[in-house]
Formats: C-alpha cells, sequence, structure tokens
C-alpha cells in the first residue's frame, strides 16, 4: 500500500490549506499585564504601529492602534472560524453583533454577500500577564451561497465535544470537535449557509492533543476528501515519517493513519473537507469565483460600506468586567451555561 503521506510542508504565515479552506492562521502572543484602556500595560516603542506583525517581547499589536488585533475590515465570499484556546477576542459588526469569547470557545461567521467585522485582544487582567492563543480559519462558501446573507453564531466552549481515549499503554488522546463528529460526538451544527451544513461535505475542525508517548489512528475518510494535518507543537511519527513542530502534512483520507507521539505533549489541528470545485479569485478579505464579481463586490462595499460601522470606535472593546456573551443582530443577548450559572449564584448570594 502506498504511503498515506501525500506532501510534506513547513507551517509559515499563514499555514496551507486545501480546498475547501482558503487560510489557516495560528496566533501565540505572551501580552503583559493590561492597562486601562484594556490595551498592554508596557511601551509601544519600536513597533510598527497599524502594522506591527513582528514578534517583539512575546507579543504583536497586529492593526490595532491602543488594543491588540484586528479593527473593522470587511469580508465577502466565504466564512471565518476562530477558536480561541487561550485568551479572549471582542467581537463587534457591521449589523450590530457583538461578542466576547475565549478560554476555548469558537466564533463562526458567515459573511456572505458583506459584512463588517472587529476581532479585538483586550488584556483584561491587570495584575498578570495575558496570554492569547487562537486559529482562525477561512472556509470557503460555493457560489450559491456568496450571497448568502450574513450569519454569526458562537459555539461556546461547554458545546463543543472533547473526546477523551486512552492507548493500550494509558497514555491519553483528547480532540475537540469544532466541525464534524467523532465516535458519535457531535459538535453544534455550522451556520446554514456553510459548505460543512452538508453532512456529506465531511468537513471537520478538529484539535488534537497527544500525551507523551500516545498512539492514536486517525480513521479514514472519503477518497475524495482533502486532508491537512498541522502539528504546532511537539514531535511525532506518522506512518514511520516524523512531523515536527511547525510542520504539516497533506494525506490521503482513504488510509488510516497512525501516530506516535513522541516523549513530549504534541497539540495537532486537522482541517478536512470536500473540495468545492469552483474557481476562486481572492483579493485581500473578498473571495469570488470570478475577476467581475471582485470589481462587483469593490463597487457594493464602496456604495455600502457592507451596512455601515455603528460602534464609535473602528477598535471597540467591551467593559472589563463583561463575561463571555453574544448579542445577535436581532438584539437577543446570550452567555453560556455555565456563565449564566455563576451569575445565577452570585446574585443568589447578594
Amino acid at each position: 500500500m502506498s504511503s498515506p503521506i501525500l506532501k510534506h510542508f513547513a507551517l509559515g504565515m499563514p499555514w496551507q490549506t486545501l480546498d475547501p479552506f482558503l487560510f489557516c492562521v495560528y496566533h501565540r502572543d505572551h501580552f503583559p499585564k493590561g492597562n486601562q484602556k484594556l490595551g498592554p500595560a508596557s511601551s509601544l516603542a519600536g513597533r510598527h504601529i497599524g502594522q506591527d506583525f513582528v514578534i517583539k517581547d512575546g507579543w504583536r499589536m497586529y492593526h490595532g492602534a491602543e488594543v491588540p488585533g484586528f479593527p473593522g475590515h470587511p469580508h465577502r465570499g466565504f466564512e471565518t472560524i476562530t477558536v480561541v484556546t487561550q485568551g479572549v477576542v471582542d467581537h463587534a459588526d457591521s449589523l450590530g453583533a457583538a461578542g466576547r469569547y475565549g478560554g476555548g470557545d469558537a466564533q463562526w461567521m458567515t459573511a456572505g454577500n458583506g459584512v463588517q467585522h472587529s476581532e479585538m485582544f483586550p488584556l483584561i487582567e491587570e495584575n498578570i500577564d495575558n496570554p492569547l492563543e487562537l486559529f482562525q480559519i477561512w472556509l470557503n462558501l460555493p457560489a450559491k451561497s456568496k450571497t448568502a446573507e450574513p450569519h454569526f453564531a458562537m459555539l461556546w466552549q461547554e458545546q463543543i465535544p472533547i473526546v477523551s481515549e486512552q492507548d493500550a499503554q494509558g497514555n491519553k488522546i483528547e480532540l475537540t470537535l469544532v466541525a464534524g463528529a467523532y465516535q458519535g460526538q457531535t459538535p453544534p451544527p455550522p451556520p446554514p449557509d456553510s459548505w460543512a451544513a452538508e453532512a456529506e461535505h465531511d468537513v471537520a475542525v478538529w484539535l488534537i492533543r497527544l500525551a507523551p508517548n500516545a498512539e492514536w489512528t486517525l480513521p479514514t475518510a472519503n477518497s475524495e476528501v482533502n486532508r491537512n494535518l498541522y502539528c504546532f507543537k511537539g514531535e511525532l511519527s506518522l506512518s514511520d515519517q516524523s512531523l515536527g513542530t511547525e510542520q504539516g502534512v497533506s494525506l490521503d483520507a482513504s488510509q488510516s493513519v497512525s501516530l506516535h507521539n513522541g516523549p513530549q505533549e504534541t497539540r495537532l489541528l486537522l482541517l478536512q473537507g470536500r473540495p468545492i470545485k469552483e474557481p476562486v479569485v481572492q483579493y485581500g478579505p473578498f473571495v469570488m469565483n470570478n475577476q467581475a464579481q471582485i470589481e462587483e463586490t469593490f463597487r457594493d462595499y464602496q456604495a455600502t460600506q457592507f451596512g455601515g460601522w455603528p460602534w464609535p470606535s473602528a477598535e471597540p472593546v467591551h467593559p472589563r468586567e463583561m463575561g463571555r456573551f453574544a448579542r445577535y443582530p436581532d438584539g437577543h443577548e446570550e452567555i453560556p451555561l455555565a456563565q449564566a450559572a455563576i451569575l445565577q449564584t452570585q446574585e443568589s448570594q447578594a
């Protein structure tokens, strides 16, 4: 049997992806203590504010001026999936939706026909450091869905299945299922117009954690599925070939793959899905099927600003004391069940 490994590659900025995915980036910043404005209580001297992408002192400001992150910017024609494993992200958009999420939460936003949003990284803690770890993944939309109404949804950590297994030696394997079922565990449904909403498209976004020396077999999927595995911490062997930190592989999904971890914990990201197999023309934050549609998108954005920007700042952040929450375009709000229970306890004790 031929090797299931089709290609080795280094993890750059961004990471290589395969159809139906367009983009994947891993942010790991060791932010310092926060100041009164939820920015870093540290000098910004020597940074290219507005374009600070070089790690200095362990962190970056990205496009932020006072708070790290990505101030208001437009998207059309695809979806963003943002998975935050550590730290928090403040969301605001041109539909009036807003939220704060982190600590294992994921946000799934269908840009569809056009939306502006901001993703800021408030440094909430004033007395301790504010480490941040997140993945942002762009999932393409098929032509029929590129003009869908924008959609914003939160997948709270409490809703996202975490599957724990042990190998024959008792070593632990843990899978966090943002999209795609495993061993009977199913994550919350994707947005209705997503390519991932159809089960036959086999879209999976899994975070995999292997304890030292753990052994685990990645199961097969349909032979038409594109599958990439990214190693961002640790080192292991798969099908007798090594895979180290900041390396990835494209795999033949029709073959199972045996993973044998080394002496340290290893963490991986799996992205897989049936390809859309349509032309892709991208210009920055716009992804369409042809150049004429890109030009139309520019005209639409210049005319409508995709609903405008209802916030007083291009980089809005929510009050420090706010917990995780989501406020949707229709005005209704939600908070995670665990946080609701804490608030209820606090109210009963007041």
